[in-house]
């Protein structure tokens, strides 16, 4: 039988035993990482509650909503490869503590524009879009800095906590933000979202001893971007675990876009209904994000993913036909749970497999294509709901996930990949 308990630490004298689910905090580092991370992406969620809710004051409009979100992550497409050459080129601890201060500079920018009452909508624009070109360099950066604080023996669970901290925040995060704003304005969220920060700044500063890899990184940075493409050409298995990530972004993921139409108009409900499909979502990729790491490095990952996928495009499909509420519900944790552990196991394996030196610029290609794609599948969802109907463009990209995950099986290198 597997062991309950995992490693223990001591912690001022005291020994803590920790259960399996969390031996990555055995380290130092990565406890100041991971607590400092889950109170600046509770600050994120705020923001980004608050920021909506102030565009749609002043401008009373769905499209500057969405233009907003389409800013925010055009530069992540545009740049995230470039942000990569420069991770496998510098410190990442040290760039990290640049991009979180940016980030903080720009929340604390935008708190001073709501709380004196000049704030316009081209503001908001244009620190969506500066905001957007830190997060080009931040993601692949911290994605990567990962098994610095680690090691590759925890690696996975670490991951797999990424994701569990990062859904956490995104229950508490909204929550609050709605208390929030009824007290006292959007403002305080974005005061709060500057402060929250200090947490993730301030746990990078303490951190000692960190596993920083050798140093290979040579030549240009053009050059440098070639060499992970050349990588990834000649690693057929990665490349199409990436490629799975792709075609999951644009044909896949682009359902959550699409939620407040079901909860309107094929579920006739309100924001309450659209609250708790979202909530159902959350809930299933807590529990595969603490499931995933759970299970670690066991088992083969290449078939963990592809059942995933799999899992994945099976529950999106069926949930495109439900009319009942409660049965939308079920079906949309267990599409957040096999959402979840399809993209945390690729994560944990593409770093399991690639070498340090281009560690950077490989998950650069995947933050790429998990998030740069974002605008283009919420553009491809959009326009086939707007001609065929909500339900019948999460058909399609379900069935399109299906295909994609059915295809994969059929390369043993990927199904047998750990």
């Amino acid at each position: 039988m597997t062991p309950v308990h995992g490693p223990s630490f001591e912690l001022f004298g005291v020994e803590v035993q920790l259960p399996r689910t969390f031996t990555a905090l055995r380290h130092r580092n990565y406890r100041l990482f991971w607590s400092g991370q889950l109170i600046s992406l509770i600050g994120t969620w705020m923001q980004t509650v608050g920021q909506r809710w102030l565009v749609l004051m002043i401008t009373n409009s769905a499209f500057a909503l969405g233009l907003v979100s389409t800013v925010t992550m055009l530069p992540v497409l545009l740049l995230s490869l470039v942000g990569g050459v420069v991770a496998d080129r510098v410190d990442k601890r040290r760039l990290i503590l640049v991009t979180q201060a940016c980030s903080m500079a720009l929340a604390f920018t935008l708190a001073i524009l709501a709380t004196t009452k000049v704030v316009q909508y081209w503001h908001i624009l244009m620190l969506a879009a500066m905001l957007g070109t830190v997060n080009a360099f931040d993601t692949p950066t911290r994605q990567s800095f990962v098994v610095e604080m680690t090691g590759k023996e925890d690696l996975a669970n670490a991951i797999g906590l990424n994701s569990a901290m990062f859904n956490t925040a995104r229950m508490l995060g909204p929550a609050v933000a709605g208390l929030l704003i009824a007290a006292v304005g959007v403002a305080g969220c974005f005061w709060l979202n500057g402060v929250s920060y200090l947490a993730v700044i301030g746990g990078l500063a303490l951190m000692r001893g960190l596993r920083v890899p050798e140093r290979q990184v040579e030549g240009s940075p053009l050059k440098n971007l070639a060499e992970g493409i050349r990588y990834l050409w000649s690693h057929r298995p990665v490349m199409m675990l990436i490629l799975n990530i792709a075609v999951s972004s644009i044909f896949g993921f682009p359902y959550l876009v699409l939620m407040p139409v079901f909860a309107k108009q094929v579920l006739g409900g309100g924001p309450a209904t659209y609250g708790t499909l979202l909530s159902a979502v959350g809930v299933g990729a807590l529990a595969g994000a603490l499931t995933t790491a759970t299970l670690g490095k066991q088992a083969r990952r290449g078939s963990r993913i592809l059942m995933g996928s799999a899992a994945f495009a099976a529950f999106l499909f069926a949930f495109s036909f439900s009319r009942s509420y409660w049965l939308s519900m079920g079906l949309l944790v267990a599409t957040g749970f096999a959402m979840v552990t399809q993209n945390i196991t690729t994560n944990s394996l593409i770093q399991a497999v690639v070498p340090d030196f281009l560690r950077g610029r490989i998950m650069s290609v995947y933050v790429l294509m998990f998030l740069g794609m974002v605008p283009i599948g919420d553009l491809q969802a959009g326009s086939v709901a707007q001609v065929l109907g909500a339900p019948w463009a999460v058909r399609i990209g379900a069935v399109v996930c299906g295909l994609f995950a059915l295809f994969l099986w059929r390369i043993p290198e990927v199904r047998k990949l750990n």
